[in-house]
Parts: C-alpha cells; structure tokens; sequence
C-alpha cells in the first residue's frame, strides 16, 4: 500500500525527509535510495493479540440456528406484538398493494413479452438487455414505475448512486426524475376543489393542465393567482399516495423486524432503525404544510446570511396551500444538469456550483433545517444568475446538542483526549446507549496509538534530473498486514 507525493524541486524533499539528505543525481540521469524502515523490527504480533481481544469483545461466539432462537425467546412476545400493530395499521391496504404488484408484474410482463416475439425471428438475434428479462434496466424501470411511489424512489436512488449499480441501470434509472406518469387533470381538479373549499376561479386566473412535472408522490402545474396576477406552480399530492406509502413501508418494515429477530447480527447495522426513519421522512414530504414551513425557514436563513444575492427559495402563499396543495412562486431558470444552458446565463458555471454549495453548508449550521434531497433537478441557475433551491419536501436537521458534541470531538483530535473523544461519540448518537465509556475511550487510544506509533513504515525516494528540470518523488510504504491489523480493530470496535 502506497501514498504518493511528487515534489518538483530537489531542494523541497528536505520538508518531507527532515534529516535525510539526498545523494547527487548525475544529470540526465535517475536513481533512487530507500531510506529506511521507520519503527522496523517491532513484534507485529503483539497487536495482532491486541486485534484478537478487541474482536473479543465486540462480537458474540459462534451459535447454531436453534440456539439463537432459543437465546432470544424473551424477545419474542414483543416482535409479535409489534407484527400485529403494524399489521392492524396497514389494515386491508396490504392485501390491495399485493394485488397491485401481482398486476404491475403481469403487465410488464407482457410487454415484454410482445416485445421479445418481435425480436426472437429478426436476423439480429436477441438483445442482450432481453436476454435479462424483466430484470433488464429499461423493464425493471418500467415494473417500478407501475408499482407507484415507493418504488420509484427506489429508482431514484439506485439514479442517484453511479458507483453502487451499473452504469446501464444508473441511467435508465435517471427517467424516474420528474417523468413518473401523470394523473390525468380532472383528478388534480377535484383535489384543489376539495383542500381549497371554494371556486378555483376565484384564487387562480388559469390552471395549465399539463404537468410540468410528474414526480414519485406529487404533481406539478403552472398557473397564475386572480389577485396578484403572478406566475405561481401548484404541488398537488396524487390520490391515494399516502395508503401506499404506508402499506409499502410496513412491509418493508415487518420484514427488517423478522429479519433482525432470526439473525442478531444485523442489529448492527441499524436496519430497522434506518427504515424507521426513511419511514418518517417519506410520511413527512407528503404533508405539504410540513414543507411549507421548511421552505419559508430556509428563506429567512438566505436573508438573514446576506446570500439573497446569491439564492433563493421559492415564496409560498399561505391563502392557497393546505397539506396536499402548495402554491408557490415561479421560478424561471434551467437545472444545474443542463450546462449548455448555464454557460449562456453566466461566464463561470463552476462558480455558481461553488456558491451553491457555500449556502447548502451553511444552512447545517445557521438554519433551522437543511435541504436533505440535493440533486441537480432541486437546484436550479434562475435568470437574475442566483441559484434556485427547490423541493423541500425532505430536509435534515442537527440539533444544538449534537453540534456541541462535534465540536468537543474535534477538539479531542488536538488535545488527545479519548474519554472526550468516547463521550462526544456516544452523545451524537454514534453508539449503543448502554456503552461503557471508559472502556470505549481506551479502545480508540489503542487504536490512535497503533495509528501514530506502532505502524510500521518506510519511505522510498526517487530523483531524476533532465537538462532543464529535476523532480523528486517520494513513496510512504506501509506494511499491509499491519494495516490489515489496524481495520480489524476498527470493524470489531464498531
């Protein structure tokens, strides 16, 4: 395992060898010279014991099938409890889902079907994406975008992570963007006629009844207020989403319970608690008077920083937004994916993403909430040249108290201070709540020491010298094995 640094002058390699000199390279020439082991010959041993006790610690022995039922039978009264309330919650929309997915995964079917006999005589031969059937990208979109909300941002987030998928998938996965199938208008009008309890010509002088957008959970309409005559977008919640939503994520959900149940060891990693609050952020972005509020936040925290120059949010009027409707300003511009068009709004594209960013990381520290779904499609270059931040529907938020925690955690680095260090990680929540803190604050000491002093390593130098130029580079080898040693620790710590 190897770090590499190259340095473009002979006379800088004093800054990294300190007391090494470097011999005289002929010119024209190259050579090199292994300094030296730095800490060579100490027992590697010794901290494999040190690797053997952690794992001692952190991890059960191993026990057949029928003993960790038996070792959690106490447990047992509380997960059928917890079946049951999940169940009695989802009521008869579990049944209806079902049904829905059988007849989602017939339909898709079918069309592939229809689509491989068309194929199969052709002198082509079979595509290699109809060889995988319904799990081929473009059919495994399609059956997700039939199965509703959940599933396309599922597909969503397969989108959105390039270096955990195919690439094949990644992109044709890019359509569940804004392109899920629209609601026919005649639905939307009978719910903005039901939430806003009054004539639709009396709030809004026109309704675009195409989308502009057609998302997962909402859809999107252009229109203008009777009484401002301003250009607004209306959200609207599509019908039935929230009953999905609920029987999808208690699905999933019963079966990270039975799954945890039958395997302990998956406790680790969080998975009921992590569904547990996807959960509760997706039954918040479907409450429009939620986003509403984070929209407005955001807004105050743009004035207050002194970045309205630099940003904006949409303006929300309140006298025509309930919880499936929200009525907000129109913003002009193109997304941030659309370079061709940034580079005729402004000179300097990467500055205007640099500015982004600046007011995205300061809302962690100075706003009330923080925009949790940023994807290009929410930012947006406006005309005036500030950038638009859009859809609030999912937003973060970190607490005075865990800051506090971070900022002691940091500190801890610098004074060395491992009981601080253990205390600021159980307080943000990084740990068990029954953690021992000493023990804790003496295994990350372990650690930083075999880190900082029992890490064997060694630096290989390499100068060459041409008629008009010299370089040096340097390598910083380490023992693979020690490091090996050193991320066991560390897993089993964790």
């Amino acid at each position: 395992m190897a770090a590499t640094a190259v340095v473009g002058a002979a006379s800088r390699s004093r800054l990294l060898l300190h007391h090494h000199r470097l011999p005289q390279v002929p010119a024209g020439g190259g050579g090199s010279l292994r300094v030296g082991a730095l800490g060579a010959g100490r027992d590697w041993r010794r901290r494999v014991r040190v690797g053997v006790r952690v794992f001692a610690r952190y991890s059960s022995q191993p026990q057949d099938f029928s003993s960790r039922l038996q070792d959690r039978a106490g447990e047992l009264p509380k997960l059928v409890e917890d079946l049951l309330q999940t169940s009695i919650s989802t009521g008869p929309r579990g049944a209806f889902r079902m049904a829905q997915g059988i007849q989602a995964l017939l339909g898709v079917g079918g069309e592939w079907l229809n689509d491989f006999s068309k194929t199969a005589n052709t002198s082509e031969g079979i595509p290699a994406q109809m060889r995988l059937g319904l799990l081929s990208p473009l059919y495994l979109r399609r059956l997700f975008e039939r199965m509703g909300a959940t599933y396309i941002k599922l597909g969503q987030f397969i989108a959105s992570a390039p270096t955990s998928f195919p690439a094949e998938y990644v992109e044709e996965f890019q359509n569940c963007f804004d392109r899920a199938p629209p609601v026919p208008y005649s639905e939307i009008e009978s719910i903005l006629r039901e939430e806003l309890q009054r004539p639709l010509d009396s709030v809004y002088e026109y309704i675009d009844p195409v989308p502009i957008a057609s998302a997962s959970i909402a859809q999107v309409h252009g229109a203008r207020l009777k009484s401002s005559q301003k250009d607004v977008v209306i959200k609207v919640l599509k019908p039935g989403i929230e009953d999905t939503l609920v029987a999808d994520l208690n699905f999933i959900y019963l079966v990270a319970r039975v799954l945890e149940f039958l395997s302990p060891e998956l406790e680790r990693t969080s998975l009921v608690a992590i569904i547990k609050d996807i959960k509760e952020s997706m039954l918040e972005e479907v409450d429009f008077r939620k986003e509403a509020v984070n929209m407005e936040a955001f807004q105050r925290y743009i004035e207050a920083m002194g970045f309205d120059r630099q940003a904006k949010s949409p303006f929300v009027y309140q006298h025509c937004s309930t919880k499936r409707v929200l009525t907000m300003e129109r913003l002009y511009g193109v997304p941030l994916t659309d370079l061709d068009s940034i580079r005729s709004l402004v000179p300097d594209p990467e500055l205007t993403l640099v500015t982004a960013l600046n007011v995205w990381f300061g809302s962690l520290i100075s706003c009330e909430s923080f925009h949790a779904d940023v994807h290009a499609g929410n930012l947006w270059l406006l005309r005036d040249g500030r950038v638009g931040f859009i859809d609030f529907g999912i937003v973060g938020r970190i607490s005075p108290r865990t800051w506090a925690a971070m900022e002691i955690f940091l500190a801890s680095f610098a004074t060395e201070d491992y009981n601080a260090m253990a205390s600021a990680l159980s307080e943000m929540g990084a740990t068990g709540n029954d953690i021992d803190v000493d023990s804790f604050a003496k295994d990350l000491q372990n650690i930083f020491s075999s880190l900082q002093q029992e890490l064997d390593t060694e630096i290989i130098v390499a100068a060459a010298r041409s008629s008009d130029a010299a370089a040096v580079s340097a390598n910083v080898v380490v023992d693979e094995r020690q490091m090996n040693a050193l991320f066991l620790d560390l897993f089993k710590m964790g």
